[in-house]
């Protein structure tokens, strides 16, 4: 059964009532709204102060409740005390309770609250709540992201090579998981790499779409709801949209596109000197030099006996040189792997018949200096 009561006091609007035709209406009004107004924040006041005092009784009833379950000492007689004081001051609480509810209910509805919601509903998602990444370490979401590429790559390259907002729209709708972080990363990191690769216009293409995903998880974040469930909406509005939004998605294209031939330069750099790193420790001769750099501090004089493999103008060029210099070029060059001491006295010496050429650190092969 409805209760229909509720609707039988209900103050109506200051203006529908006849006044006498000498009083001032308008001011009448007025004042009948202003202190209708000012009841309803005297009722408003009087509600929060009881709500306050009502929070801090139920405060005090906790902390001493706590205190009489860990106290064991002469206090306990006090602390019970206090309790049975507060559950007096808890029935007239209940009592004050009770009188605003009563006047509450009592107070003629008015244009000023008719409006106001009597209910409120709430709904609860069914639906697990999404994973968050920012709660997983970083080893797991290197496992969740090769684990989503194992398992998607060939989807998320067809989208990459899709043209069309239309078939990238059904595309998606029809593969709604892809809406997610670790397609964007997947795009972004493809997008690199055919650039590094110099196919440029392809990773404009995969770039643009990379933007598209990325649109719709920030849509997503914006209305705080899934990303599967701005698909439609991201696309309808890039198809139909206005100029400024147009413009603000090409700019952020061109941004990224920009940021991808600046990551993909580094990227090529950094390969650059890990294989020159790598070549260098390939190289290095048993005392741990690289030949490159002890070659190029090489007196000229001794340039020349390694460039040409002449063992016995190298013999001649060290017997001229004073022993101390002689001594420590020797020493590097043996570090090096450029000479290679004999094994004893009674063998020739001989040069590696495929030694570098001067500018890769010629090498200098015998088996004895004497």
């Amino acid at each position: 059964m409805v209760d229909y009561s509720k609707w039988k006091d209900i103050e109506i609007s200051d203006d529908e009532d006849e006044t006498h035709p000498n009083i001032d209406t308008p001011s009448l009004f007025r004042w009948r709204h202003q202190a209708r107004l000012e009841r309803m924040e005297e009722r408003k006041k009087e509600k929060d102060e009881f709500e306050r005092k009502k929070n801090e009784f139920q405060r005090k009833m906790n902390e001493t409740k706590a205190k009489i379950a860990e106290c064991k000492g002469p206090d306990l007689e006090s602390l019970k005390k206090s309790l049975a004081d507060l559950e007096r001051e808890d029935q007239e609480l209940q009592k004050k309770e009770d009188e605003l509810r009563k006047k509450e209910k009592q107070t003629p509805w008015n244009v000023d609250t008719i409006s106001e919601p009597g209910f409120t509903k709430t709904v609860i998602n069914t639906k697990p709540p999404r994973a968050k990444d920012e709660n997983l370490t970083e080893e797991e979401k290197e496992e969740k992201m090769r684990l989503f590429i194992k398992e998607n790559e060939k989807l998320l390259k067809q989208f990459g090579m899709l043209r069309k907002y239309d078939d990238s729209k059904a595309f998606l709708q029809q593969h709604t998981h892809l809406a997610c972080e670790e397609t964007a990363n997947y795009l972004v990191i493809w997008c690199i790499n055919l650039e590094m690769e110099e196919k440029h216009d392809l990773m404009a293409h995969v770039a643009h779409q990379t933007i598209c995903m990325q649109y719709i998880l920030e849509l997503s974040k914006q209305l705080d709801v899934d990303p599967r469930a701005c698909i439609g909406s991201f696309f309808s509005r890039i198809q139909v949209a206005e100029k400024t939004y147009k413009d603000s998605f090409d700019d952020e294209l061109n941004q990224f596109k920009a940021r991808i031939q600046k990551r993909a330069a580094e990227k090529i750099q950094i390969a650059l000197k890990e294989q020159e790193e790598e070549e260098r420790k390939e190289r290095l001769g048993p005392g741990g030099l690289d030949p490159v750099e002890v070659y190029a501090e090489l007196p000229d004089e001794l340039k020349k006996c390694f460039d040409s493999q002449d063992v016995p103008l190298l013999q001649a060029t060290i017997a001229k040189m004073p022993e101390h210099e002689a001594i420590y070029h020797m020493k590097r060059c043996i570090d090096a792997g450029l000479w290679v001491p004999g094994k004893n006295d009674d063998e020739e010496p001989t040069m590696k018949e495929n030694s570098p050429k001067p500018d890769a650190a010629p090498t200098v092969s015998t088996e004895d200096l004497d």
